[in-house]
Formats: structure tokens, C-alpha cells, sequence
């Protein structure tokens, strides 16, 4: 087992130790594993894929509500928009929480 001294105390600590024994420094940040990895980019990448489908569904239905001529179809487009976003914000609370919960359970422990 090979030994270096620690930079705040210079107590005689393990090369492979994460923090000192002693004082309590951290030495070196634990790093995530493969799947990880691989799920805290899937959490980022399904939240940017949300911001941009819901946005272009707010641009369609600005372009669908300002077309219409009469009261009653922009009633109706004002509701189904609200049930649209309703939809597209359920699908995306689930989505965070079940890859939230992932990305939650493969973090890297000391």
C-alpha cells in the first residue's frame, strides 16, 4: 500500500484513500459509473427534447389560434391548447422523476 502525506495535516494517508482520515479533506472526487453516466445525460437530454417540443407546440398553436375567425374556434383552440400544455408538462414531471430517480440512485458514493 503506498502512502503520501495528506496537504492539510501531512498525515502518512493511502494513495487510494478519497479523504483524510484525520482532518477530513477531500482528496479526490468520486467519479460515476458507466450507467451513470450514461443516465444523467439522458436526464439532460430529455429536458432540452421538452423545452423544444414545447415550444414548438406553442408556436403551432399561435399560428392555429390566430387563423381561426370566430369566437367559438378560438375558444375551442384556446382549450385544446391548455389541455396540449396540460399533456406535454405531465409527460414531462414523469419523465424528471422516474429519470430523476435514476440519475439519483447511480451517483458516484464515497
Amino acid at each position: 500500500m503506498a502512502l503520501m502525506n495528506c496537504p492539510e495535516c501531512e498525515a502518512e494517508i493511502s494513495q487510494t484513500a478519497m479523504d483524510c482520515p484525520k482532518c477530513g479533506v477531500q482528496l479526490r472526487k468520486p467519479k460515476r459509473g458507466f450507467f451513470g453516466v450514461i443516465f444523467k445525460w439522458t436526464f439532460i437530454l430529455f429536458n432540452v427534447l421538452m423545452v423544444a417540443w414545447l415550444a414548438s407546440y406553442w408556436g403551432t398553436v399561435a399560428e392555429i389560434t390566430t387563423a381561426t375567425s370566430s369566437g367559438a374556434e378560438q375558444a375551442g383552440a384556446a382549450i385544446g391548447a391548455t389541455l396540449g400544455t396540460g399533456m406535454l408538462f405531465s409527460i414531462w414531471v414523469f419523465g424528471d422523476i422516474i429519470l430523476g430517480m435514476f440519475v439519483l440512485f447511480t451517483r458516484p458514493s464515497r
